[in-house]
C-alpha cells in the first residue's frame, strides 16, 4: 500500500525558505512514476506547484513559483522535495505531494488525475 508522507512545513516570513520532503513514494511504479507538488489554499482549487517524472528533470513549474521553487527527488531514499526561497504570502496553504504512474512522462498538472495523495503539509508565510 502506497503511503506518502509529507514533512517540513512550518510559518516564515515572507523572503524567507522552506524545504518540504514527501516519503514513501511507490517503488512498484518503477521507470513510470510521476511525483508531484500541490497546494491549496482556503477557499481556491487545489493547484500544481511542480512536476517532475522518474530520473528525469522537472516536467512542470507552476508560473507563479518559477524562479523561486525547486523539485528534486532522491530515488535511492525514494524521497521528493520542494525547495522553496524567496517565499511570498500567497504561497500560503497546504502543501500535498502526489503520484501517479504515467507513461512517456508526466501527464499534466491537474490533481484529479493523480491517485496517490499524502495528508499535507501546512506552510504559512506572514508579510
Amino acid at each position: 500500500q502506497v503511503q506518502l508522507v509529507e514533512s517540513g512545513g512550518g510559518s516564515v516570513q515572507a523572503g524567507g525558505s522552506l524545504r518540504l520532503s514527501c516519503a514513501g513514494a511507490p517503488r512498484y511504479m518503477y521507470s513510470q512514476r510521476c511525483m508531484a507538488w500541490f497546494r491549496q489554499a482556503p477557499g481556491k482549487e487545489r493547484e500544481a506547484v511542480a512536476l517532475i517524472y522518474m530520473r528525469a528533470d522537472p516536467a512542470y513549474y507552476a508560473d507563479s513559483v518559477k524562479g523561486r521553487f525547486t523539485i528534486s527527488q532522491d530515488n535511492e531514499k525514494n524521497t521528493l522535495y520542494l525547495q522553496m526561497n524567496n517565499l511570498k504570502p500567497e504561497d500560503t496553504g497546504m502543501y500535498y505531494c502526489a503520484a501517479v504512474r504515467s507513461s512517456p512522462g508526466c501527464p499534466p498538472p491537474r490533481a484529479a488525475i493523480f491517485n496517490y495523495w499524502g495528508r499535507g503539509t501546512q506552510v504559512t508565510v506572514s508579510s
